[in-house]
């Protein structure tokens, strides 16, 4: 979110780190190669019950696009059952010419998602849940050097972000080219409990809405459409923490835990 350049990433079961409505930075080989851990996987089944989890597609390699590819988790229906499988983020609709397109499509605009071309065949049938730990977003009030904030949920549960998904194929390959699971991710503007950190925010589901959102009933997208909104005041919280989160080589707990800004008002 942000200025052209500005970097604001999400953290995804406890593993990858995303970026929201910015532009692309690869991450760390190793990061990116971890499948998520037992204890994500469980309480990613615990807040949004009964998920069948496709273990090959939660590793590294099991996504064409090479390294430098960027992961996000999603559950989606699959024959009347909710999957847990990676995805590539940034959305590849049927027609984009090659995977490049992915770029401009890490998010999704609430406002225009359901008529833009790039999103609204996907909005209609393909909706997806992300879930995920927090996300960074960065401060820049303040004189000096701008202050990233973690946010996540005030009650201790997992975040779910309302996002879509695509089955894409590269035309360049023919009939034998693999295909490729993406996802974007929508965003809103900025509720309350942004403090004015920034103007947008991930769109955040509850989970007596997750059905709603994975329906893919056409006649219900008035009632998908009023999900569309800021978190009300006290959904989340944020701390400020460590500014070596900006560098995508430092990994570990240490860049969620509370630091001491630099200046405060």
């Amino acid at each position: 979110m942000g200025a052209k350049g500005d970097r604001d990433r999400v953290i995804v079961g406890r593993r990858l780190e995303l970026e929201v409505e910015g532009h692309a930075e690869a991450l760390p080989q190793g990061q990116a190669e971890r499948p998520v851990d037992a204890t994500a996987e469980d309480r990613v089944d615990h807040q949004l019950g009964g998920v069948h989890i496709i273990e090959e597609s939660l590793h590294h390699d099991a996504i064409p696009g090479g390294q430098d590819a960027q992961r996000i988790d999603g559950v989606a229906h699959h024959d009347g059952a909710r999957v847990l499988e990676r995805y590539r983020w940034g959305l590849l609709p049927g027609w984009a010419k090659d995977a490049s397109f992915a770029s401009k499509t890490f998010n999704a605009r609430a406002e225009t998602v359901a008529t833009k071309p790039s999103f609204r065949s996907a909005y209609k049938r393909r909706r997806l849940l992300v879930p995920v730990d927090g996300f960074y977003e960065w401060d820049r009030r303040a004189p000096g050097k701008p202050q990233p904030h973690y946010f996540t949920r005030t009650d201790g549960d997992p975040l779910v972000f309302a996002g879509l998904h695509e089955s894409w194929r590269d035309p360049a390959g023919g009939d034998d080219a693999p295909v490729i699971q993406s996802a974007t991710v929508i965003t809103t503007s900025a509720g309350p409990d942004m403090d004015e950190i920034h103007d947008r925010m991930p769109v955040i589901l509850e989970q007596t809405t997750f059905d709603l959102w994975l329906s893919d009933d056409e006649e219900e997208l008035d009632a998908v459409g009023a999900l569309l909104q800021a978190a009300p005041a006290g959904t989340i919280s944020h701390v400020p923490v460590d500014r070596a989160v900006g560098n995508v080589r430092n990994d570990g707990p240490s860049l969620i835990e509370p630091v001491t800004p630099d200046t405060l008002f």
